[in-house]
């Protein structure tokens, strides 16, 4: 029972045990604790789009509640490093993982002999954003949309080739998932980050790629890519007259969808107060008109939900995904 804050005097908290003070504090005693650091560890390098909406949530934060948030880069192996990190760290609410598909519902299927397992040792806190991906070619291809492209897929036997930037990544798995439900098979150009499989894709070195939309749709805007198709369920407000995959006409793809979620995780034994506190103050700062413009700068639109919707969504998200690296063979 939690006692009323005029009641907690040093006989009460100091009868407390240390292991189970932090559970048994009040909510803004572990929550709202405006002296301690919060460290949301991105685990990619500085600069990419996992990098800038963590920096994102952790400006909104401090503002709007006056408690600092910073972001920690801690890349590698796919984001490994940096989600074992949090896994390993104080279960206190002082250390959180940015969390996306890639790393919370791709990589457990997709490596092999991980020494932590995403669905028990993290607790989801809350999801605030989701992106597509943008299916391109460049400009002087002879394909022209998606029919184009399924017929040059399925004509290539195995052939066609298509860059991502980076075994495991997204683009990397959607490419995968296409070739599955077309019943064919396609050759995978992995590059070190999207940046050079862009180079190549305009100069025609490979003939396709599902791409993160900002330095994608630059360089449509530039008349170097053109734009075949956005991979969510409907299209996007930023790029309303690219159509989605699932409106190629072509059976097979008719319910094709492949986004990627955001949100932040804590360590497993996170209190549950402390849980519920930091995720209504997330979404409180994703559901301002000022954090969701500025999702749309990076491609992505918000989807707001709790720890449990949240939850939900990874078991959800994994059971897919672990579907499509088994059945394209894909490792790491």
């Amino acid at each position: 029972m939690h006692l009323p804050i005029h009641s907690l005097n040093r006989r009460h908290i100091l009868g407390l045990s240390a292991a189970s003070a932090l559970g048994a504090l009040p909510t803004w005693a572990v929550a709202q604790d405006n002296n301690k650091l919060v460290r949301i560890v991105v685990p990619f390098a500085p600069g990419g789009g996992n990098d800038v909406l963590g920096r994102q949530m952790a400006t909104g934060l401090t503002a709007a509640f006056g408690r600092s948030y910073i972001v920690e880069n801690k890349a590698g192996a796919g984001g490994n490093i940096g989600t074992e990190f949090v896994v390993r760290a104080p279960a206190d609410g002082a250390t959180l993982l940015l969390g996306h598909t890639g790393t919370i519902s791709i990589n457990p299927a997709l490596y092999k002999g991980l020494k932590f397992d995403v669905q028990k040792d993290l607790t989801p806190v809350a999801m605030f954003a989701s992106s597509a991906l943008l299916l391109a070619v460049a400009e002087s291809s002879p394909i022209k949309s998606m029919a184009d492209l399924v017929e040059a897929i399925r004509k290539a036997d195995g052939s066609f080739n298509y860059a991502s930037s980076g075994a495991g990544t997204g683009g990397h798995l959607t490419a995968e998932m296409l070739a599955h439900l077309l019943g064919t098979k396609m050759t995978h150009i992995a590059y070190k980050g999207t940046a050079p499989a862009l180079t190549d894709l305009m100069g025609g070195q490979v003939q396709m790629m599902f791409s993160v939309i900002p330095p994608a749709q630059a360089q449509v805007a530039n008349g170097k890519l053109r734009a075949l198709a956005v991979t969510s369920a409907k299209r996007l407000a930023n790029l309303p007259n690219v159509p989605t995959v699932a409106e190629s006409g072509v059976k097979a793809l008719a319910g094709f969808e492949s986004t990627l979620t955001y949100g932040l995780l804590a360590p497993r034994a996170t209190p549950a107060p402390v849980i519920a506190a930091l995720g209504k103050q997330i979404l409180q700062v994703a559901g301002t008109e000022a954090f969701q413009s500025k999702l749309g700068v990076e491609g992505a639109e918000p989807l707001l939900g709790d720890a449990a919707q949240y939850a939900a969504l990874i078991k959800k998200e994994s059971t897919k995904w672990a579907a499509v690296v088994k059945a394209s063979g894909a490792s790491v």
